[in-house]
């Protein structure tokens, strides 16, 4: 068997033991018109009458090197045509594109290309988008990532998978292949290719580690790809357990709702630190925030907010997009709210229901009747009061300066908002939460806190008022 077919075969089982494409697949193959890619089409090409798998090929010509990347197109374009494959193209201006940002360009690039893909598996109606990364890209990857400044995540280099949608998947077959297989298959097929110039500028930094630092360190160990490529697939591998480990005690340990994520300290403080760290991360990206954009010094920022041992309430921004909140046991990360508006809302009496728009809560009103029973278990936002000690119309409002009480089992009045520092409500929720009083401006129930000590229940022969709170935050 010569090199070409061995190298078939080994792609082949490879795809297969990591399912990366399926029986009548459709694939959208990215080439740029590099050996690489070349060598991917037709790898996958040759056994797609077998596999039956449909193939597109997309190119992007990025607008960096004039006639030089014209010519690629133009190339990649013939060869989907030799073919008989679709081809999509996309023609960009990078450099206009660029002048009127401050966007780095490799990485603006990258993003529009990748945007491309996707639109063009849409088309296709392709379910997977193949790209030819191979070895030597993950070693130089990882390698760069070492420099830069890494944790264990970062080690795992380029993945082999990676869900763009529901069902749209960047799958790399090529990814255990080193590049000299690759272009002694192309010469063994007798296919041709072209060669990207700016891949010898040293100007960016992948090329730096490419051609500079990699043959440097080679010179103390001859086989450092193959080290950083095993590397990688341990990290891989090892990355992949404790996400889902953190995924576990996310889902079980974890409340999240409505732009907000909250959870226990003390909880917090008896997981395992690297999880710890992992669980911000997730808990951040969760919230839409670009987990790549988040740095150790962050997160270790955030855990230490979380786990320190003094009383009372922490805030702070994590960006411009979500806040931190520490208020008791109680941690929170949230999307930037406003307070609702000061409000206030009259009940008469038979009314049924009221909607606060400004919260989103709702009350709910239950007249019960001498002869009607009494609900056997309250919750704590749920009361009942004997109607005939109450004034209407009530009143549901936002709180004031200065409110007092009269709370149940204690003698005299209280400051509302004293009560809710002794009941260890957080900040954002008080704001959320309604005052109800009566005509006479007695306050008769802060839901979810604390009832009055007017309007008891005394007899069963008299007409009762039950109220709830629904409202979906906590």
């Amino acid at each position: 068997m010569d090199a070409a077919w061995s190298l078939m075969s080994t792609v082949e089982r490879f795809i297969d033991e990591e399912s990366l494409l399926k029986a009548g697949d459709g694939v959208v193959v990215a080439v740029s018109g590099g050996p690489d890619s070349v060598a991917l089409l037709h790898l996958l090409f040759a056994l797609s009458e077998r596999h039956r798998w449909r193939l597109s090929v997309a190119h992007v010509n990025h607008g960096f090197r004039g006639r030089e990347a014209d010519e690629e197109a133009e190339f990649v374009r013939e060869l989907a045509a030799s073919l008989r494959l679709p081809f999509y193209l996309k023609v960009l201006d990078m450099p206009g594109y660029l002048a009127g940002t401050r966007a780095n360009a490799q990485a603006a690039a990258r993003a529009l290309r990748y945007a491309f893909l996707r639109e063009a598996a849409r088309e296709a109606g392709a379910g997977r988008i193949a790209l030819a990364h191979h070895a030597d890209d993950q070693a130089e990857t990882v390698l760069m990532r070492l420099l830069r400044g890494t944790g264990p995540s970062g080690l795992a280099g380029i993945p082999l998978r990676r869900s763009e949608t529901e069902d749209l998947e960047l799958v790399r077959p090529l990814l255990r292949i080193y590049k000299a297989e690759l272009i002694r298959y192309c010469e063994q097929r007798g296919l041709t290719f072209r060669t990207d110039s700016s891949n010898l500028e040293t100007k960016y930094f992948r090329n730096q580690i490419r051609l500079e630092v990699l043959p440097y360190l080679s010179r103390y160990q001859d086989r450092l790809p193959e080290s950083l490529n095993r590397l990688a697939k341990l990290a891989a591998e090892e990355d992949d357990l404790l996400t889902q480990q953190t995924r576990a005690l996310f889902e079980q340990f974890v409340n999240a709702e409505n732009g907000s994520v909250a959870w226990s300290a003390q909880w917090f403080g008896g997981v395992h630190v690297a999880l710890q760290r992992r669980l911000i991360k997730l808990i951040l990206s969760y919230l839409a925030l670009d987990p790549d954009s988040v740095d150790y010094h962050q997160i270790e920022q955030l855990r230490n907010a979380v786990l320190q041992t003094k009383a009372g309430s922490v805030r702070m921004d994590v960006d411009s997009r979500l806040t931190f909140r520490r208020e008791y046991d109680r941690v929170m990360i949230h999307r930037m709210v406003l307070p609702p508006p000061p409000y206030a809302y009259h009940v008469s009496e038979g009314q049924t229901e009221l909607f606060i728009p400004e919260t989103g809560a709702r009350m709910v009103f239950r007249w019960l009747e001498p002869d009607d029973p009494m609900p056997s278990v309250l919750g704590v936002r749920e009361a009942v009061f004997d109607v005939m000690d109450m004034s209407f119309p009530l009143s549901v409002r936002s709180r004031q300066t200065g409110d007092r009480m009269s709370p149940l089992g204690l003698n005299g009045s209280k400051k509302v908002k004293d009560m809710f520092i002794d009941a260890k409500v957080p900040p954002y929720l008080r704001e959320r939460t309604p005052v109800v009083t009566d005509a006479e401006g007695r306050i008769l129930w802060l839901p979810g806190v604390r009832r009055s000590a007017q309007a008891l229940v005394r007899e069963d022969g008299r007409r009762k008022l039950h109220i709830e709170w629904q409202c979906d935050f906590n």
